[in-house]
């Protein structure tokens, strides 16, 4: 038996590569798709969070900048070429999405009267 044909050895069908760390306001400002990566630095108005997930929730942003409590807040995230776009807290953001940029907050408004 060759060397190529080992029994029980799993086919390779696809090679994931992980990348330490990224920072995604680079990826959009360069125009390429970030990779997989173990860590994303995101922007969140002024400063910079490492997140450990290529998924967040709105919520997890908005705790994370410190925007407690975050119902109380409004989380938009700027895409290159492409403009700003609300996130509820309950939206899952992939932090390797092509374009994305970085976040920002607003207090929310309350009206008394």
């Amino acid at each position: 038996m060759s060397a190529n044909n080992k029994p029980n050895e799993p086919e390779k069908i696809e090679e994931i590569i992980l990348v330490e760390e990224i920072d995604i306001e680079i990826f959009a400002r360069e125009d390429k798709k970030p990779p997989k990566a173990k860590r994303y630095r995101i922007r969140v108005d002024d400063k910079y969070y490492v997140v450990h997930q290529h998924s967040i929730m709105g919520r997890e942003i908005l705790v994370l900048a410190g925007k407690i409590p975050p119902e109380k807040f409004i989380l938009t995230e700027k895409i290159r070429k492409g403009g700003v776009r609300t996130i509820t807290l309950e939206e899952i953001v992939e932090l390797a999405r092509h374009g994305l940029e970085r976040f920002n907050t607003l207090p929310r408004e309350v009206q008394e009267g």
